[in-house]
């Protein structure tokens, strides 16, 4: 019983940096048909604690995982897509980009930073 506590209280969940202005942009008129796929996105998200990327390939078989920190995740099927840099080490997700799928086909995925 004591090592299921001691395993409990070591359990990593992530963190979602800029979670505040995902929910805003997805409450946008353009971008509302996400929001619900946002908000299910991030409840997941936030209670994983993935290791590496192939730890978070095994629940999102659709992310594409870029590098070794940035990922695309499909929002709402293939409607949208959500660029994000996790490090994996300190348990944060850190949200960079979030459109439509044609405004994704416009930009860098590599090089494209968050803006605040």
């Amino acid at each position: 019983m004591l090592s299921i506590l001691v395993t409990l209280c070591n359990f990593e969940l992530l963190r979602i940096i800029k979670e505040k202005t995902l929910i805003g942009c997805s409450r946008l008129p353009k971008y509302l048909q996400a929001d619900t796929a946002i908000r299910a996105w991030i409840a997941e998200v936030r209670y994983s604690s993935w290791t590496t990327s192939q730890e978070l390939k095994l629940k999102y078989r659709n992310a594409s995982v870029i590098n070794s920190k940035r990922v695309v995740f499909n929002i709402k099927g293939n409607d949208f897509r959500l660029i994000v840099d996790i490090e994996y080490r300190l348990k944060i997700v850190f949200i960079v980009w979030f459109g439509s799928h044609e405004e994704y086909n416009t930009i860098d995925v590599i090089n494209v930073k968050y803006e605040s």
